[in-house]
């Protein structure tokens, strides 16, 4: 695979990203035998067509025959029957000589099968240019397949020395409008956005996305172990799907929130909380594949305690507080070797605010 279609392979399910959710983000080119590209499409909405699929619309829109074509594709064709139809077969059937795809597919229904059925056919595969870079797009269906959890990725907006609000709870606004607006890019590039009840009932937020074009609204999800989310709460928006997980029952405000068109799910731990684990593998059960986290220091902490972040968004404003709640409460740790140890992934001005994205040593080994 050619520098060239790597490039632009991943540039295409580049653009998947955010539409495509569950689905995997995938970019598929088809080239002519000179090297020619003929084709080229990524993965649409959920239902709808494949990468493949729309690489092979695309040529017949063009006039091309893409019979003994090669076919440049991020992720292993599908082989199974799911929200639409197998790929590895559409490609069969349009007579392509040639797949080059950069990785196997996790998804235990593929998963070599649509390679398998592509060799038997007589096609020609080669697996693994691009497999990491494919891999980091879609790491969050990785961690839905294989952890059978989601990728849990945590945002927070800070001044310089930590704080996230000021002693009265004042929070809007520490970092920049720029700032908001990139938090808003990762919202929506998520299945889902996690807060918690103390989040709802001091800022009462939307937790939509409304500074960047998308096509989609991820789903949100509210850690709310006694069910005291108001009826009236801004995050209850038509057409959004919206989970509450709680610990205590309570059949009244279940049915009063469901009414509203919330589904509670009760999923207490021994200690009367919510739990958290069980909770992430509920979601991936329900194909949440990215988890954006924004809640406050309490559920933070709690998060990171269980060892259940894999990711962290920090934004960083160039502001000096003081007094005020921090990032993340729990421990006391006892030694520094007990603390999470992170990888810096990268580090970008945003506006007048510094934007970090670090990594838990090792979360992503697997």
């Amino acid at each position: 695979m050619t520098r060239k279609f790597l490039d632009l392979l991943l540039s295409l399910a580049g653009n998947a990203r955010v539409q495509c959710p569950p689905n995997p983000a995938v970019g598929c080119v088809i080239a002519d035998a000179t090297g020619v590209v003929i084709g080229q499409g990524h993965t649409q909405r959920a239902g709808g067509p494949h990468a493949e699929i729309m690489a092979l619309h695309d040529a017949a829109a063009q006039g091309y025959s893409v019979v003994g074509a090669t076919a440049w594709v991020t992720l292993e064709p599908c082989s199974h029957h799911g929200r639409t139809g197998p790929c590895c077969d559409t490609l069969i059937a349009a007579g392509i000589k040639k797949v080059v795809a950069s990785i196997a597919d996790p998804n235990p229904l593929v998963s070599g099968q649509g390679f398998a059925r592509l060799r038997a056919a007589g096609i020609e595969v080669e697996v693994g240019p691009g497999a990491e870079e494919s891999r980091e797009l879609n790491i969050g269906f990785f961690s839905r397949m294989i952890r059978k959890t989601p990728w849990v990725r945590m945002k927070v907006a800070a001044s310089l020395d930590g704080k996230t609000a000021l002693d009265n709870g004042a929070s809007q606004w520490i970092t920049s409008d720029a700032a908001r607006t990139d938090g808003h890019a990762w919202r929506a590039r998520s299945c889902a956005v996690l807060t918690g009840i103390g989040t709802v009932l001091q800022d009462n937020p939307r937790l939509d996305v409304r500074l960047v074009d998308t096509p989609r609204q991820p789903h949100l999800v509210v850690v709310d172990s006694r069910l005291e989310t108001p009826l009236d709460a801004h995050l209850f928006i038509p057409g959004r799907t919206l989970y509450i997980y709680a610990a205590e029952p309570n059949d009244a405000k279940r049915a009063a929130l469901e009414a509203r068109g919330a589904t509670v799910i009760y999923q207490p731990d021994a200690k009367g909380k919510v739990d958290l684990t069980a909770m992430l593998r509920d979601l991936a059960s329900r194909e949440i594949n990215e988890l954006h986290v924004e809640a406050g220091h309490k559920l933070n902490g709690s998060l990171i305690r269980e060892g259940l972040v894999d990711e962290f968004v920090v934004y960083l404003a160039p502001k000096w507080i003081g007094q005020g709640a921090g990032m993340a409460s729990f421990g006391p740790i006892t030694a520094l070797s007990q603390a999470m140890q992170l990888e810096f992934r990268s580090t970008e001005r945003i506006g007048p605010d510094l934007r970090i994205v670090a990594r838990g040593q090792g979360r992503d080994q697997f």
